[in-house]
């Protein structure tokens, strides 16, 4: 364990009009606790899991990678300025860590292309292989390999969006052996019952106010597919 806590401080929030200040949920939840190597964050869309988790890695001083910025027909001046009222505690001070979503890793894997066409030795990393000429899914497993083996702290959101069933139960696997390892901690956004599944993880629902903890079982997601699984026909009315 690295983080244990994040405080979301509501006193510095720089407004309650725009997103994701106006969420009732952030103005009700004063602290999350991270007591287990792997904690997921669920919800539905819209609810501010995925604003959190990387409002946390920006204040855990995570880089993450951008590519091309585009101009926004209407931005929100507020929309990354979460981390700015969130305090962290960590165990033993703070460590380093990686962010994960789709568009982040699409920007690595092209500058780690870059990087090795004047130098092919840091695909060894990697399996050998430029992670732009693999499947988007053979190039995430091959990244998640090779990086949870570096002590930190990882930030994930929605990870299994290119995986298959079976490479989702690949990297449930690598989540439980990495995280009882010691060395690597993991704070997770999914929709993935298969991820969620993880043994002795920890849930935050983001569909109750505040934040609270539930077990796997009264999680939406199990529920929607146990009873899709057990009766596909009813919901195809």
């Amino acid at each position: 364990m690295h983080l244990e806590k994040v405080h979301i401080v509501q006193d510095r929030f720089p407004t309650l009009k725009y997103y994701p200040f106006d969420l009732d949920l952030l103005r009700k939840t004063t602290t999350l606790d991270f007591q287990t190597p792997v904690t997921f964050f669920v919800g539905e869309n819209g609810t501010g899991k995925s604003t959190l988790l990387k409002a946390v890695a920006i204040r855990s001083g995570v880089n993450i990678w951008q590519g091309e910025r585009r101009i926004r027909y209407a931005a929100n001046p507020y929309e990354e300025q979460l981390f700015r009222a969130l305090d962290l505690e960590w165990k033993k001070g703070q460590v380093q860590g990686s962010y994960f979503d789709s568009q982040v890793f699409r920007n690595f894997a092209q500058i780690l292309d870059d990087w090795a066409a004047n130098d092919p030795g840091v695909l060894a990393y990697f399996g050998g292989k430029s992670l732009m000429q693999q499947s988007h899914g053979q190039s995430l497993m091959s990244f998640f390999h090779s990086r949870f083996q570096i002590e930190g702290l990882y930030v994930l959101d929605e990870p299994e969006t290119a995986l298959s069933p079976k490479s989702q139960l690949e990297l449930l696997t690598l989540l439980k052996n990495t995280g009882n390892a010691g060395h690597a901690q993991f704070i997770i956004a999914t929709h993935s019952p298969i991820l969620l599944a993880c043994p002795e993880s920890r849930i935050f629902s983001f569909d109750c106010t505040p934040v609270k903890t539930v077990e796997y079982e009264q999680t939406e997601h199990y529920r929607i597919y146990k009873r899709f699984m057990a009766d596909r026909t009813h919901f195809l009315r």
